[in-house]
């Protein structure tokens, strides 16, 4: 199959280019969240799963089902807390090196807003 080159003009990107600064700080902010969540979450719920499935059934006081589905959202409450405490040891990490360019672009940002919190200069009345 041959490429008619002067057809590729009419080709549009799936997604328009951001445009403005603001918009690809705002673009990775989202990324880096969903990162964060669907890593901690899947690693974290997996080991849950595991450690669940370890121990059995006790002999007497278990409360069938109804105690499964509780322990089932438990787990999931446990990965939710467990994923946001440890977001920025466990998945940045991993973040930074799938997304180089994003990670970059929110570093530079974190930068500019600590400076901008440094600056005691802009904080003193007139």
């Amino acid at each position: 199959m041959k490429i008619n080159t002067s057809q590729l003009g009419a080709v549009k990107p799936l997604r328009p280019t951001v445009g403005s600064h603001e918009e690809q700080v705002d673009d990775a902010r989202k990324l880096q969240d969903a990162y964060r969540d669907f890593v901690g979450k899947t690693f974290y719920g997996q080991m849950l799963k595991s450690m669940r499935s370890t121990l059995g059934k006790p002999a007497y006081f278990h409360g069938g089902q109804t105690e499964e589905v509780f322990r089932s959202q438990l787990d999931q409450h446990l990965a939710d807390h467990m994923t946001t405490a440890s977001a920025k040891q466990f998945a940045d990490p991993m973040f930074r090196l799938q997304f180089p360019q994003q990670a970059a672009l929110l570093a530079e940002e974190d930068k500019n807003a600590a400076a901008s919190l440094t600056d005691l200069s802009a904080l003193r009345r007139r």
